[in-house]
């Protein structure tokens, strides 16, 4: 168990040595993540006060109209780790496609390549509601000294080696896993620094709530529906709670703590479902078994999943152990 009051700086030093790649790269590169985090907080705490509230204008690659704090926060994201010089690559959701980057010192020596969803849950941020950033990390594929590939970008989650989100709420937390169990730190905002407030996190082997937009039902495949139906019959310790937020990482971060499952499959209107599989998807799958849970597209574990493109969706259940496997079983009954 680690101590809690103990900084994100100082958790870092000293867990460096435990990473595999012990170079000192990944945790500058945490370091960074942990900065432009605290510049988004900072404007989304501050986002009824000033014209960074509603639409921008524009769409995103995935055809949806971007936020002025989503372009907001995949501006500052990007511009933090370009300036530390500490990845050879980005790639965002909000971006068509990667952005390869060079060292000043020596050309594409970095050896990381860093997939991030800057804001999640972005159609909250008009009403106050929860929204966060999720991030995932890899080491290149192709060789030091050349420019980044797709084939980069394209690994499948089990091949990260860090993964993590931010949650903007009632109090701003850093998730983050390298493998080695999930912690979660706390900004204290009086003097801008994380503190270790959740060690060693896990999910309940079984919970009590679903998560999952019940208004889209009727387009759900019947394996989803029957397991809706099951979560809300009267025996043992159902009817289980209905509660979604429609913010993965705030529902996410709820689930894991209380105990619960979240699911965002297939449908009729969206035949891969929604969710990104390499900023959504992945890392949160890679935290959830870090934390003793389970991710899966309803039949098979999300980090096993070959990527054949950049903003690729996948349908995706994730959450409680015990709660995920009897999904999957209704899925596979029904065939679905």
């Amino acid at each position: 168990m680690h101590k809690k009051n103990k900084t994100l700086g100082e958790f870092i030093i000293e867990n460096q040595d435990s990473f595999q790649y012990s170079s000192g790269e990944l945790s500058k590169l945490i370091n960074a993540i942990r900065l432009a985090c605290k510049v988004v907080n900072h404007e989304v705490n501050k986002a009824g006060l000033v014209d960074i509230l509603g639409a921008a204008g524009d769409t995103n690659i995935q055809g949806e109209s971007q936020q002025k704090l989503d372009v907001l926060a995949n501006e500052k994201f990007i511009q933090t780790l370009k300036n530390r010089e500490i990845v050879c690559g980005i790639a965002s959701e909000e971006e068509d496609d990667f952005i390869s980057i060079n060292s000043n010192d020596e050309k594409h020596q970095n050896k990381y390549v860093v997939l991030i969803d800057p804001l999640d849950g972005s159609s909250n941020i008009d009403v106050n509601v929860s929204v966060g950033t999720i991030f995932s990390i890899y080491r290149r594929v192709t060789p030091v000294g050349t420019p980044v590939t797709l084939d980069d970008f394209l690994q499948p989650g089990r091949e990260q080696v860090a993964a993590g989100y931010i949650v903007y709420g009632t109090s701003t937390m850093l998730v983050y896993t390298t493998g080695y169990g999930v912690n979660g730190f706390t900004l204290n905002p009086a003097i801008g620094t994380f503190y270790l407030s959740h060690p060693d996190m896990e999910f309940p082997e079984s919970g009590t709530i679903y998560s999952v937009n019940e208004g889209n039902y009727i387009h759900f495949p019947q394996g989803v529906k029957d397991y809706i139906k099951y979560c809300q019959q009267e025996e043992g310790d159902r009817p289980y709670t209905s509660r979604y937020i429609g913010s993965l990482v705030s529902d996410f971060h709820r689930n894991m703590i209380k105990g619960g499952i979240y699911l965002y499959p297939k449908s009729s209107m969206a035949s891969n479902g929604k969710l990104r599989l390499l900023y959504e998807c992945n890392p949160m799958a890679f935290i959830a078994e870090q934390a003793n849970g389970k991710a899966s597209n309803g039949y098979g574990r999300i980090l096993d999943i070959e990527p054949t493109q950049l903003h690729q969706r996948v349908p995706f259940f994730c959450g409680s152990k015990k709660m995920v496997e009897k999904a999957e079983e209704f899925m596979k009954a029904s065939n679905s």
